[in-house]
């Protein structure tokens, strides 16, 4: 079963980007495919974008489509999140997520789809 350590979160202006990135200790990644959620103070954990396994496909949520983008190196076992234009209301714990398929382009986004989680990294835009 993989391990998910993600990085790049940081405290950043509205309007700024920023990259999250999501690493995966596993010798299969390619059998994967991967999901970010975020979690706002208060609030419930909530699906912002994923890819497939062979990185061909990818859906996001309607909040930030158009602003981010989800991206993947399977050779390097890395998942990314490149965020731009972001707002206060991008405030929030970012997690990425992992789940095991045989299918190369299927997508999951729902948080019982997966059942891998990331410890999460703390992105913070101010207004």
């Amino acid at each position: 079963q993989a391990q998910l350590v993600e990085s790049g979160g940081g405290l950043v202006q509205a309007g700024d980007s920023l990259r999250l990135s999501c690493a995966a200790s596993t010798l299969t990644f390619n059998m994967y495919l991967m999901g970010w959620f975020r979690q706002a103070p208060g609030k419930e954990r909530e699906f912002v974008a994923a890819i497939s396994r062979s990185g061909t496909a990818t859906y996001y949520a309607e909040s930030v489509k158009g602003r981010f983008t989800c991206s993947r190196d399977n050779a390097k076992n890395t998942v990314y999140l490149q965020m731009s234009s972001l707002k206060p209301e991008d405030t929030a714990v970012y997690y990425c997520a992992a789940r095991s398929t045989t299918l190369r382009s299927a997508i999951y986004y729902t948080i019982s789809d997966y059942k891998t989680w990331g410890q999460g990294t703390q992105v913070t835009v101010s207004s």
